[in-house]
């Protein structure tokens, strides 16, 4: 049986936000860490962090962000290009997500970039998920 990391990762996510939890640890990678800094830069997360408690593995932190009033600022985050089924966009099909108050995130020839930054860009990528 194979796994999907990313999906584990965005699942972490969602799970410590309904547990209403400070931070959550993941394996670390490359990618995951990419994802985490397109979260804090739309403001969905507050910060994050790699972590070297054992030398076997690294693990990457992230610090989830709340309202005042305790809410969380994810309301809402779906995987949608999987193992089993790739899901590829060009620039003019990256829709906004829930009207324009969530984001998308692609992997595009020039790196991880958020659905408007890469309708800006004008390139398409893989769709890899949505946040809101």
């Amino acid at each position: 049986m194979q796994t999907d990391p990313i999906s584990d990762f965005l699942t972490s996510i969602r799970n410590a936000v309904a547990a209403k939890h400070q931070r959550v640890d993941v394996p670390a990678s490359r990618l995951k860490s990419e994802i985490a800094r397109i979260l804090k830069e739309e403001g969905y997360i507050s910060t994050f962090k790699m972590v070297d408690e054992n030398k076997s593995h690294k693990t990457l932190r992230v610090f989830l962000k709340y309202t005042p009033d305790r809410r969380s600022v994810i309301s809402g985050i779906k995987r949608i290009s999987r193992p089993g089924a790739r899901l590829y966009v060009g620039s003019q099909d990256v829709k906004p997500v829930v009207g324009g108050l969530g984001i998308s995130i692609l992997t595009t020839p020039q790196g991880l970039m958020s659905g408007r930054a890469a309708r800006k860009a004008k390139v398409g990528g893989e769709l890899l998920c949505e946040v809101w």
